[in-house]
């Protein structure tokens, strides 16, 4: 049986918090549906002291925003802009849209449409999370959506100049400097001088996700992401100094956000906890991440590979550094998690950053039913049918009528029983409202 040598602290208050932001996110959407410009006006000088004459970036403001960049880092973001849009335009090559003639004079078929207007939040709060740009604005475009509108909240009382530079190079159709909640929902509902997109995407804060929940259905969205997680798998071929860098690197996005050693080696685990305690005094984001080791903080000592797999299927986590003698051992087992890293080579941060796979993946479990962003969440399998021949739509009509009359649908049964009259012959049977 797995042993915590390490658990959690349980966060106090979770509930009482969880139900503030649903009642204020609710208020501000509320807000936006009937105020529409002048809400996401008042509600951005409120919450970021914001209020330009237009949220849109013009082309020339965009330029401006560009020439501020340096030409180092816009060879880097172009770098890893080629790395997304190059392993996004193969998983687009996996689909494939299908006709086929599935008995004679009946053909059936599905076309792979993608979503007409996509809105995608960057988050620029804490961390200017340029890579959000690409992995949001660049996969959607490289899925065929045709206007992209990227949003992002000011950043030191302007546009974040990396930020914009990484939107437009991806493709953006539309920037606007506008955060938060009003970004959310002017986005999803629409005002007098922004029409509104069909589907959301991007990670944020703890009140964009619930402004993406609360708007799901009236629009479409990525996912309900919650805090980062990262899961380290590693036994005795690795060392504490890698296992708590990986862990610590990821704990630092927020106070909540859980990371998780599994490990087959006793002294493994001792000194990871160890070791972290020692990287807590010496890295610049220690503030936030020892918040984040102390209340989610977890070491599990497991007696087999077979005990780690079953373990981190359990716990189905956004991400899974395997770090051990045999990884493709979880590659072929593991079923639950949003993306693996297998081996030392590879880490979570180059999936965040640069490597080309999409960082916006599954938390809270969710992984047990879901993947992460890519390409054919922009896309919808739609089908279609055709009969080519009376005898084909009289065989289908007979068997449709007799079905919806099982079902009690006589509405259904007498489409149906038109077909079957119109292109079928007197001995073809059908069922009747009278049956």
């Amino acid at each position: 049986m797995a042993t915590h040598l390490k658990t959690a602290e349980a966060a106090a208050g979770r509930a009482e918090a969880d139900s503030k932001v649903r009642s204020t996110v609710e208020t501000i959407l509320g807000n936006i549906e009937a105020r529409g410009d002048a809400a996401v006006r008042d509600l951005s000088a409120k919450f970021d002291n914001w209020s330009p004459a237009n949220f849109r970036l013009s082309e020339g403001e965009i330029e401006a925003a560009i020439s501020k960049v340096s030409a180092s880092d816009l060879a880097d973001i172009r770098f890893a802009q080629d790395n997304v849009r190059r392993f996004a335009k193969h998983q687009k090559a996996a689909f494939k849209d299908v006709e086929v003639e599935t008995q004679p004079g009946v053909i059936l078929g599905h076309k792979n449409i993608p979503v007409d207007a996509v809105g995608c939040y960057v988050p620029g709060g804490k961390y200017p999370m340029v890579a959000s740009a690409h992995m949001s604005v660049l996969t959607a475009k490289v899925a065929g959506v045709k206007r992209v509108v990227a949003a992002a909240p000011p950043f030191k009382g302007g546009a974040h100049p990396a930020i914009v530079a990484a939107m437009h190079l991806a493709g953006a159709d539309e920037i606007l400097v506008l955060g938060g909640v009003q970004a959310i929902g002017a986005m999803a509902l629409g005002t007098e001088t922004l029409a509104p997109v069909d589907m959301l995407v991007g990670p944020g804060n703890a009140f964009v996700a619930e402004a993406k929940r609360q708007l799901y259905g009236r629009v479409g969205i990525d996912l309900f992401a919650g805090p980062t997680e990262t899961l380290v798998i590693a036994d005795d071929t690795v060392d504490a100094e890698i296992c708590a860098t990986d862990l610590l690197g990821q704990a630092e996005h927020g106070p909540t956000s859980p990371a998780i050693l599994l490990t087959t080696s006793e002294k493994l685990a001792r000194e990871t906890i160890s070791e972290v305690e020692r990287l807590l005094t010496v890295l610049p984001t220690a503030e936030i991440a020892s918040v984040s080791w102390r209340d989610h903080g977890e070491v599990i000592l497991c007696a087999d590979d077979a005990e780690m797999l079953a373990v981190a299927n359990q716990l189905a986590f956004e991400h899974v550094q395997v770090m051990t003698k045999d990884p493709d051992y979880f590659l072929a087992n593991m079923t639950n998690y949003g993306a693996l890293f297998l081996g030392t080579r590879t880490n979570v941060a180059f999936g965040d950053k640069v490597i080309g796979t999409n960082h916006t993946l599954p938390t809270k479990r969710a992984g047990r039913f879901t993947g992460g962003l890519w390409v054919g969440k922009f896309l919808k399998t739609c089908t279609y049918q055709r009969i080519l021949t009376d005898e084909a739509s009289a065989m289908i009509g007979a068997y449709g009528s007799r079905l919806s009359m099982l079902e009690g649908f006589a509405g259904h049964a007498e489409q149906a029983n038109i077909r079957v009259r119109r292109y079928g012959h007197r001995d073809v049977p059908y069922a009747t409202a009278a049956e």
